[in-house]
């Protein structure tokens, strides 16, 4: 099969590679018809993820068609189509019992890290009891594609760490694809007012358009002025950091308002200050960590409803054999205008992508010229 494989900072390849087989009674082999890239394959090719080692297959998000289970799997059946949670959990350790499934103690965050991941035509998936969701019928596996990782990221590091309650001020500092993803999450709790920081104008403008109510662009260094001058030197009640450096962790502590709550969802490679001296009289909680992913099943129901459509967040199409290309782009995100990207796995030639990267475009193409045809 072929399968984007690391091999060392500033290095990675699409190339053949054997396909996984079953390893424990509990994994399931997926045939991967869909992936996406994340900031965390960006920070693993920059050398910031010692886990993740050299001839390591990358990603951890996915949607797929279940081939071939263990003996002791009963959720997920051959033929299933199936949502790939980022999170690897056993469901039976002590952090899993404690709904910490990112803290398993055999698993966590390890596809795309400590074991091969996703960016390929087929994948192992251990503990698939738990870690593959069922795609119900109808529901568009693009949409479904999104509750890999961003979704329930932005909604249970970002928004449920930072209890966002009705008639909130929240401030989300960075409009990239989970920020984006924050943003739609807090809109199910009806804060009066989300104020989205960013440095790209695009995205800006994007963050109006799923809901943000006011935008900064940040380029001249003034945010955290210009929320207190928003929000009558009150500051907000809930600042979420999506970015992970350390002038965005500035900004949340300068904007925190008293008895606030501020939740980091970025990945800081170093340490940044804390300002306790002026903190600790505020009354504030801060709250870091990881997806657990336990909102995939509640967030499915969600789009089922129509309360939340997280293709929104979707600009760019790839064949996977352009995985190399969509990296670049990816890469390039301001200049690109690119936020989340979708990787068809078309190699086996049962999903068309056209010329220009879109499979859905293809598809309808197809379908418009069957129709007149007939009608001809």
């Amino acid at each position: 099969m072929k399968a984007l494989i690391y091999h060392g900072p500033g290095q990675k390849a699409w190339e053949n590679k054997a396909k996984p087989r079953i390893l424990q009674p509990t994994d399931a082999i997926v045939r991967v018809t869909k992936t996406t890239l994340c900031g965390t394959d960006l920070a693993i090719l920059r050398g910031g993820v010692a886990t993740c080692l050299p001839g390591t297959t990358l990603g951890h998000e996915g949607v797929g068609i279940v081939e071939e289970i263990g003996d002791a799997v009963t959720a997920v059946k051959s033929g299933d189509a199936v949502i790939i949670s980022c999170i690897t959990s056993c469901g039976r350790c002590h952090y899993c019992h404690k709904g910490l499934y990112s803290n398993c103690v055999d698993g966590g965050w390890i596809l795309g890290n400590t074991i091969d991941g996703t960016q390929a035509e087929y994948v192992r998936v251990p503990y698939a009891d738990n870690g593959l969701h069922l795609i119900p019928d109808g529901m568009d596996d693009e949409a479904a594609l999104m509750l890999s990782d961003i979704i329930p990221t932005g909604l249970e590091v970002g928004v449920m760490n930072g209890e966002v309650k009705f008639g909130d001020t929240v401030a989300i500092l960075g409009a990239g694809p989970v920020g984006l993803a924050a943003l739609l999450a807090a809109q199910f709790y009806s804060p009066a007012e989300i104020i989205v920081v960013d440095l790209d104008e695009n995205r800006l403008e994007k963050a109006k358009a799923l809901g943000a109510t006011i935008t900064i662009n940040n380029q001249d260094g003034q945010a955290a002025a210009k929320v207190l001058e928003l929000t009558d030197g009150k500051g907000v009640d809930v600042a979420i950091e999506v970015v992970g450096h350390p002038a965005t962790c500035e900004v949340c502590q300068s904007i925190i308002g008293a008895g606030g709550h501020i939740a980091d969802i970025g990945i800081y490679s170093k340490g940044v200050e804390l300002h306790k001296e002026v903190l600790w009289t505020k009354n504030i909680t801060i709250r870091l960590g990881t997806v657990n992913t336990t909102s995939i099943p509640l967030l499915l129901r969600t789009i089922q409803s129509g309360k939340l459509d997280p293709k929104q967040l979707i600009t760019h199409h790839f064949s996977m054999n352009d995985i190399i290309h969509a990296y670049d782009v990816f890469s390039n995100a301001a200049e690109e205008q690119a936020i989340k990207l979708i990787l068809v796995n078309d190699l086996d030639g049962t999903t068309p992508v056209a010329a220009n990267g879109s499979a859905q475009e293809s598809l309808i193409e197809q379908i418009v010229a069957q129709v007149m045809r007939e009608m001809q």
